[in-house]
C-alpha cells in the first residue's frame, strides 16, 4: 500500500509539460521570433522542412535588423549650433552673442580702468537714451514667438550694453563705443528720433516786436498769454532836476538812479485787480515773475476762456511762466524747480452713480 502510494506521489510530482521542456532547448531574445512560431505550432511535432524554412525566415529577419543598424551606426553631421535641440536654436544664439559681447566689453573697459564706476561718475555720463525694438519686431529677427518674459531679458542686455556704450563715449574711446553702437543698431527701433522728438517743447519764437506768445492750461480753462517788455522812461532835464547833481557838480555823494517800472497786467482786457477780486488768484497769477525777479519787466495782456478763477489764474500763470522761459531762458532752472513750467495734471475728479460727488456719501438713514 506504501509503494503504491509513493509510485502515485512521484507521478504526481513530474512536471506536465516535461517532454515539451526536454525536447525544446532554451531560446535567446535574438531569437523570439522562431521560439514564438515554435509556440505557435503547439505540441505537435515539426518535420525537418518546416523547421528549415522557420530558420530561414528568422535568420533573414535577423540580417535585415543588421542591415537597418548598420545604416543608422554612420556618423551624424553634428549641427551648427549648440542650441539646436532646444526648438528656439535662433533666439538663444543671440542671446548667447549679446552675453558674450556684454563680457568683452566689460573686460576692456576694465582694463582701461574705466570699471568699475563711483556713483558720481555715473551720474555725470552722457545721456545716451534708446528706443528698441517692439515684440512683434523681435519676434521677426530672432524666429521666436518673443514672449514677455524673454523680450525682458533681451532688453536687459541691451541696457546693460547701452550703459557700457555711455562709458565708452564719455570717455573718449571711440573704436570702443563704434564696436558697441554696431551691435546696439541692430535692435533700436527705425521709429527712435521721432519718438524721443514727442516731450521736446519747441522754443517760443518772439515776433518783431519782441512780443512772445504762449499758451496756457489748468483744469478747464485755457489762457493766451502775450508778453512785451517795459521800456525806461527817458529822464528829461525839467525845473523839478537839480542841474548840479544832473552835471556831478555837486559835493554830495551821487546814488545811482533806480528806474521803477510799471507794467501793466490786463486779462481779458480788465486789469487784474478788477477780474480777480481774490487776492489768492492775483498772488498766483504774479508768482512766476516773482520768482523770476523779473515782476514789473513786462506788460501782459492775456484771454482767458472756461472755468473757474481757480483755473483761469492757473491758466495765466501757467503762460506767464513760459514767456518768461521765451525772454530769458536763464530763468528756465528756477521756473521748473518750482514746477511752473509743467501744466498741472490735477483735474476734477467724476462724479460716481450713487454718489453725491466724487467721492462723498448720502446720510445713511435706517427708515
Amino acid at each position: 500500500m506504501n509503494v503504491l502510494r509513493s509510485q502515485a506521489f512521484s507521478v504526481l510530482r513530474r512536471p506536465l509539460c516535461r517532454r515539451l521542456a526536454t525536447t525544446r532547448p532554451f531560446v535567446p531574445p535574438a531569437q523570439l521570433v522562431f521560439h514564438d512560431t515554435l509556440f505557435a505550432a503547439g505540441a505537435k511535432e515539426l518535420d525537418d522542412n518546416t523547421v528549415d524554412a522557420l530558420e530561414a525566415e528568422t535568420n533573414e529577419r535577423e540580417f535585415e535588423d543588421d542591415d537597418f543598424d548598420a545604416n543608422n551606426s554612420q556618423d551624424k553631421a553634428h549641427p551648427d549650433s549648440l542650441n539646436f535641440y532646444t526648438g528656439r536654436s535662433s533666439y538663444y544664439d543671440n542671446i548667447v552673442e549679446l552675453q558674450n559681447a556684454i563680457s568683452r566689453t566689460r573686460g576692456t573697459l576694465q582694463r582701461l580702468h574705466l570699471l568699475p564706476l563711483p556713483e558720481f561718475a555715473w551720474k555725470s555720463l552722457k545721456p545716451m537714451p534708446t528706443v528698441w525694438k517692439t515684440p512683434e519686431e523681435m519676434t521677426t529677427d530672432f524666429e521666436t514667438a518673443m514672449t514677455i518674459s524673454r523680450y525682458r531679458k533681451v532688453t536687459a542686455l541691451l541696457n546693460e550694453l547701452n550703459e557700457y556704450l555711455r562709458i565708452a563715449t564719455t570717455a573718449g574711446y571711440a573704436d570702443v563705443a563704434e564696436r558697441i553702437g554696431s551691435i546696439i543698431s541692430i535692435f533700436e527701433s527705425g521709429k527712435k528720433e521721432a519718438f524721443l522728438a514727442r516731450g521736446v517743447r519747441k522754443p517760443v519764437q518772439l515776433d518783431q516786436y519782441g512780443r512772445s506768445y504762449t499758451f496756457g492750461k489748468r483744469k478747464t480753462s485755457a489762457a493766451r498769454v502775450w508778453m512785451i517788455p517795459v521800456k525806461p522812461p527817458s529822464r528829461q532835464l525839467g525845473s523839478d532836476v537839480n542841474v548840479e547833481e544832473a552835471f556831478g557838480l555837486s559835493d554830495k555823494p551821487r546814488r545811482p538812479p533806480v528806474n521803477v517800472t510799471v507794467s501793466t497786467i490786463l486779462i481779458n482786457n480788465l486789469p487784474i485787480a478788477e477780474y480777480f477780486p481774490q487776492p489768492v488768484d492775483r498772488e498766483r497769477i504774479v508768482r512766476p515773475l516773482k520768482i523770476a525777479g523779473v515782476l514789473g519787466k513786462y506788460n501782459v495782456f492775456t484771454i482767458v476762456r472756461g472755468g473757474g478763477t481757480t483755473g483761469q489764474s492757473g491758466a495765466v500763470a501757467h503762460g506767464i511762466a513760459k514767456g518768461i522761459f521765451a525772454h530769458e531762458p536763464e530763468t528756465g532752472a528756477i521756473l521748473k524747480r518750482a514746477k511752473l513750467l509743467r501744466r498741472d495734471p490735477r483735474m476734477v475728479e467724476r462724479k460716481k452713480t450713487g454718489l453725491a460727488k466724487a467721492r462723498k456719501r448720502y446720510t445713511w438713514v435706517k427708515r
